[in-house]
């Protein structure tokens, strides 16, 4: 009897799962596609007029990431002029779809007609010069033949940057005395004096050190960074590292950033053949509350030492 209910369960379980219902067909062409092409290509180019006419009179336009429950949604003249707004104070505007991707018509039994894209949407803001590059992804319903719904889902995160750019914001302090900056000075001497111990004794354990030659995301540890060291040692002398300008100090009030940034000429002998090198570089050393380095960045031409 146990396997009689066991068998039954399982023919229950592949029934259930195995059940499918068709509630309509979806399309990769569509004239309803076509309509959305056309509206959006005439949303970039400016042209309120050809837009509205792609729109329903009972047109609606909601923010799909939005948390309003008792949102209206845009009006057609809202959602029209809009165009205009973007192609006057959004220079290099696009709207194409991401890669691998394409726009969908789904027509449903009961004849309703959406139309979804994956878009990336792409300018630079004229006032602020905050780059936009997002992705978009947006569902269109026809009523009557045109489109009487847009719900659009995207990271808004950009807009916020733009209306906080047109005021002038102070993000800290910057420094030109200070403990950080005599660290750094400190860290600096001992490489050029062949202190390696007095030199890693500013990093933090898990510091993060890197240079603009790295590829993106590689960094080394402590030790990895001390075999470096030693290994431009084993191929150059230096003689002098001496700052140019002063370092500065930045007490970031965003994210408490700590952040020291100097400039410097490491003088070198290649010992292979007494080549005398001057090599310019730029260091931004990030510390934590206990005075250690987290991350460092150095900036220099390893052409230099050709």
């Amino acid at each position: 009897m146990k396997k009689v209910m066991l068998l039954a369960l399982a023919l229950g379980l592949m029934t259930a799962y195995g059940q499918k219902e068709k509630n309509g067909t979806i399309y990769k062409e569509h004239e309803a596609i076509a309509k959305v092409n056309a509206m959006q290509a005439a949303w970039v180019a400016g042209d309120s007029a050809k837009v509205a006419s792609y729109l329903h009179e009972d047109f609606k336009a909601f923010n799909g990431s939005g948390t309003n429950k008792d949102a209206e949604g845009g009006t057609k003249a809202n959602y029209a002029g809009g165009a205009k707004w973007w192609n006057k104070n959004v220079a290099y505007l696009s709207l194409t779809p991401s890669p691998g991707a394409y726009p969908d018509a789904l027509e449903y039994k009961d004849g309703q007609m959406w139309v979804q894209t994956w878009d990336q949407m792409k300018g630079v803001h004229n006032e602020t010069g905050v780059k936009i590059d997002v992705p978009v992804h947006r569902m269109y319903r026809f009523k009557d033949g045109l489109i009487d719904l847009a719900i659009s889902y995207h990271n808004q995160a950009v807009y916020q940057e733009i209306g906080e750019s047109f005021e002038d914001r102070k993000n800290g302090v910057i420094y030109n005395h200070h403990d950080n900056i005599n660290r750094v000075r400190r860290l600096i001497h001992a490489i050029e004096h062949g202190d390696m111990e007095t030199a890693l004794s500013f990093y933090d354990d898990k510091a993060r050190i890197r240079n603009l030659e790295m590829e993106q995301g590689k960094f080394m540890n402590k030790e990895e960074f001390k075999t470096y060291l030693e290994g431009m040692m084993s191929r150059f002398t230096v003689s002098s590292i001496d700052v140019r300008g002063y370092p500065d100090y930045l007490e970031y009030d965003l994210r408490d950033g700590k952040t020291v940034q100097s400039w410097w000429d490491i003088r070198l002998t290649r010992k292979s053949d007494d080549k005398k090198i001057v090599m310019p570089i730029m260091y931004v050393h990030d510390f934590n509350d206990e005075g250690k380095i987290t991350r460092s960045m150095a900036y220099f031409s390893s052409k230099w030492l050709d």
